[in-house]
């Protein structure tokens, strides 16, 4: 089993910054890929940024420029580091992984980022 752990939503007002945080309970080279997503309320979940093993970051439209995913493997540490945030960016932001040896993925328990003045 893995734990995913998020941290660091809060409040923020449009124009600012926040970093999330999801510390896994593995190594993460254990995991093909790794990315944020993100849910509003009775919408569907969307993809906000991925690291897949072998290829490119990928960034949806709306955060590109805005946003950045990176890792800590010394601290099995997935970030999202959102800079210039916009009300419509406010949702529950959720860590993923995908394990490929059994096709497993993981969720975290989902942090709340709310950009309002």
């Amino acid at each position: 089993q893995v734990h995913l752990v998020e941290s660091g939503g809060g409040l923020v007002q449009p124009g600012g910054s926040l970093r999330l945080s999801c510390a896994a309970s593995v190594s993460l080279f254990s995991f093909y890929s790794m990315g944020w997503y993100r849910q509003v309320l009775g919408k569907q979940r969307e993809s906000v940024a991925v690291l897949t093993r072998g290829e490119n970051p990928y960034y949806a439209a709306f955060v590109k420029g805005r946003f950045t995913i990176s890792r800590d493997n010394t601290k099995n540490t997935l970030y999202l580091q959102m800079n210039s945030l916009k009300p419509e960016d406010t949702a529950v932001y959720y860590c993923n992984v995908f394990r490929s040896t059994d096709r497993r993925e993981f969720w975290g328990q989902g942090t709340q980022v709310t950009v309002s003045s």
